[in-house]
This record gives structure tokens, C-alpha cells and sequence, in this order.
């Protein structure tokens, strides 16, 4: 079964990502227009096989995610092998995009990148635990990547960017009608998690340079926040998928212990001046394949 309703609770279970095979789609109808899009014109968008030593050392680092969160007690499960290469896919480096789990239901979503859709038959083990599964229909203009969603036990946030519009909003309001879903608009670009860490019940981490005063989520109006604002940025290999704010993208092992980039040490002294046991480990291709600690996992049981 699967059991996790929020960010925080400790964590039992989880999966942890893949980089075999990982390649930069040359057909996906959206991934093509990448280049007109991004606001990184130095160097063009990446295309076809990742090189192979990027994909070792990612393997390398996920592997050490997953010994070390073995160590802490959690049961770690792995996506099954795809060749994305020969599929013109992407790969299996961030599981949280591809599936948004709450409770013991599992909602597929119509991700913005349409290729990413062969991502699902990596973790058909993961959607068997599921006591309800939700399709998100396809060509019917609803874009979602899951990682869109931040959960908060009896609460969503949704943030509207470009991997999750409005139609995918009211869609999934829906499927979870007793749940309350905060509409959030911050941060054009893609995914919330590197701009909302929820730590525990009651406090939060934000993204001061996306996150102020006035337009923090309500939900948080009660909540203590840390805001930051400035983070270490990582190095890259030609292109940066992901902004230097990935090193905010931190996983949380209980109320009390978070697995955070090495690199980060004023983040980790703010954590730590707030009792949390931080345990500092390296994804060097985070900015690269554009995942960090939070985006390369997706807890399937958290409680206590």
C-alpha cells in the first residue's frame, strides 16, 4: 500500500530515481521549442543521448541517496530499466514530475513534455500499491507535471506555471474535492519545489527571491518561515536545465532530519538553528539534469 498526505511525516518509503538512459528528446512537440523559451542563450538546448560519464556519476550519487536513506530506516525502491535513448523518452532521473501521490491515491498526469508519458511503465510496481489511480486526460489541453503540487496533509498547493495550468487546477480540484488546493502564481517557469520546502508542520523554507509577504500562500499565513535569500550555484555541463535554485530542492526525512546539497552551508546553518539534523550529500548533475533531493525521490509511505 501507500500512505503520505504531506512533506514532512517520516518517511518509510520511497523511490528513488534512475539516470540510465537518460537523452534529451529531439521530437517531444514541446521539448522542441525549448530554445524559445528558455532565458539561457549562451549555449543552445541540449539534444539526444546524455553523455555517459554525466549518467555514472548521477547513478553514482542516486546510489548514495539511496544507501544512505536505507541507513535512516527507509525501504527504497528503484524504477525499472528504459532505454529512452532509442525511445526519443527522457528518463528516469526525477520520479516526482511523473506521478503525484496523496494518500493511497496515485494521480498520471498530462505532463507539459508529452514523451515523458512512456515514464509510467518504469513504476507500474508503484501504481499496483495504489487504492485509487486517476488518468489525467490527454489532448484536452490540461498540462500538469506533478511536482507542480506541493502537499500539506488536508491541503494542496498548486503552483500555475508552464508544467501546470489552470485547466489541470480545476481538474484536479475535482478529483480531490475535499481537499482544499491553493492557487499559486510566484514563479513562471516550472515546478514548486524549489521554492516552497515545507519542513515540517508549521514551518517552512521559501524562495525570497520568488516569495515575499505579499504574495506567500495563505496557507502559510500562521506558519514560521525562513526565507533565503541567496543560495552556493552549482556548475553545469553546457546548459542548465535547472536554476541555481535547486540547491534550495531538499528532501525531508522526519520533522527533525533533511537531506540537503553539501555545498549549502549557510542553508544547513539555518536549518540547524532550527534543530534540524542535516545530513549533507552531493548530486553533481543537479542543475544539469535538472533534479535535485526532492525531484529525484517520491516518498510512497510517510507516517509515524
Amino acid at each position: 500500500m501507500i500512505s503520505t498526505f504531506n512533506e514532512w511525516d517520516p518517511l518509510k518509503k520511497i523511490v528513488v530515481g534512475d539516470a540510465s538512459f537518460a537523452n534529451w528528446p529531439r521530437y517531444d512537440p514541446v521539448f522542441s521549442q525549448e530554445s524559445k523559451k528558455t532565458s539561457w542563450k549562451e549555449t543552445p538546448v541540449p539534444s539526444g543521448a546524455v553523455p555517459q560519464w554525466i549518467i555514472d556519476e548521477a547513478n553514482e550519487d542516486l546510489q548514495r541517496l539511496a544507501d544512505t536513506l536505507t541507513l535512516l530506516g527507509v525501504k527504497v525502491e528503484r524504477p525499472a530499466p528504459l532505454n529512452f535513448q532509442t525511445h526519443d523518452g527522457m528518463y528516469n532521473y526525477c520520479p516526482r514530475d511523473r506521478l503525484l501521490v496523496y494518500g493511497s491515491t496515485i494521480v498520471d498526469p498530462a505532463m507539459m513534455y508529452p514523451c515523458r508519458d512512456m515514464e509510467l511503465q518504469c513504476y507500474h510496481d508503484v501504481v499496483d500499491l495504489a487504492e485509487h489511480y486517476h488518468f489525467m486526460p490527454r489532448n484536452e489541453g490540461l498540462v500538469l507535471d506533478a511536482a507542480n503540487v506541493c502537499r500539506l496533509g488536508d491541503k494542496m498547493l498548486f503552483l500555475e506555471s508552464d508544467s501546470g495550468n489552470r485547466a489541470a487546477y480545476n481538474w484536479l480540484c475535482q478529483v480531490f474535492p475535499n481537499v482544499e488546493i491553493e492557487l499559486c502564481n510566484f514563479y513562471a517557469g516550472v515546478h514548486i519545489d524549489s521554492t516552497v520546502v515545507p519542513l515540517r508542520e508549521g514551518l517552512v523554507m521559501l524562495n525570497a527571491a520568488r516569495v515575499n509577504e505579499s504574495n506567500c500562500p495563505q496557507v502559510f499565513k500562521t506558519w514560521d518561515k525562513i526565507y533565503v535569500d541567496e543560495v552556493v550555484a552549482q556548475g553545469f555541463y553546457q546548459y542548465p536545465y535547472a536554476s541555481k535554485w535547486i540547491a534550495m530542492n531538499m528532501l525531508v526525512v522526519d520533522p527533525h532530519t533533511v537531506i540537503v546539497d553539501k555545498h549549502q552551508t549557510e542553508l544547513i546553518r539555518k536549518l540547524e538553528q532550527w534543530n534540524f539534523t542535516t545530513v549533507p550529500l552531493e548530486l553533481r548533475h543537479s542543475r544539469t539534469l535538472g533534479g535535485g533531493f526532492h525531484c529525484v525521490t517520491l516518498d510512497l509511505v510517510r507516517g509515524n
